[in-house]
């Protein structure tokens, strides 16, 4: 049997933790099947983030170290939360990243958000990902083959409807260790896998309730761009 080809998914999204609490599962399983994974968080300067005020560096220094451990890329841009918008520099900048990726599949922020940095981002990243090529005027520039959006949980996402469901259970573990792991840094508390941080909780309970709708242990939902039948990788 022929090996598949090998895809290029560029995962995006406003804060450090948006994709690891999103998506997590997709991407590990992604990245053991050997396709190249990569994140990029549009804030990388975490200095009016009280949580890491003062230790933005090690923060980004441990969030590639844990995705890199799995064989993920991890990428920051330089903006701070509450510090950009969908404008010509910001579209710019994504665009940059997404034509040098050359992504295959690419997976955005559900636009409609309570969180005003998951909404400019969601903005941001659907007009890089649809038109790079004419933002940087290059005519080979990649537009992603497939495109899905991804909720980041009833504290955050409004009035989103998934259409694609990805069981994850085969990886959930180490998705929730990868998840766990950071929020343990950002609340400068010890790794403990026995006593589950908040986000972990709300995204393993996430998990089994998108599970229950299409007959998995956990599952991860999305929302295609344009629905038509398809496999991810």
């Amino acid at each position: 049997m022929a090996t598949p080809p090998r895809k290029t998914i560029l995962a995006l999204g406003a804060h450090y933790d948006d994709c690891v609490f999103g998506i997590p599962g997709l991407l590990l399983q992604a990245a053991l099947k050997n396709h190249r994974v990569v994140v990029l968080s549009l804030i990388g300067d975490y200095t009016n983030w009280p949580p890491a005020k003062d230790r933005g560096p090690e923060l980004k220094e441990l969030c590639e170290t844990l995705a890199h451990y799995h064989g993920i890329e991890t990428r920051f841009l330089n903006y701070a939360s509450g510090r950009f918008h969908l404008d010509e520099a910001s579209k710019r900048a994504v665009a940059e990243v997404v034509a040098e990726v050359q992504p295959d599949i690419a997976f955005n922020l559900w636009p409609n958000d309570r969180h005003p940095d998951h909404e400019a981002a969601s903005a941001i990243i659907k007009a890089a990902l649809q038109l790079s090529g004419r933002i940087l005027d290059d005519a080979k520039a990649k537009v992603p083959a497939q495109t899905y959006y991804y909720d980041n949980g009833p504290g955050h996402t409004i009035g989103f409807e998934p259409n694609t469901f990805v069981d994850v259970s085969d990886v959930w573990p180490s998705a929730m260790e990868w998840l766990g792991q950071l929020m343990a840094f950002v609340r400068k508390k010890p790794y403990d896998e026995f006593e589950p941080d908040a986000a972990v909780t709300a995204k393993t309970n996430l998990a089994r309730y998108r599970g229950a709708a299409c007959g998995a242990k956990y599952a991860e939902a999305l929302r295609a761009t344009h629905t038509r039948a398809t496999t991810l990788f």
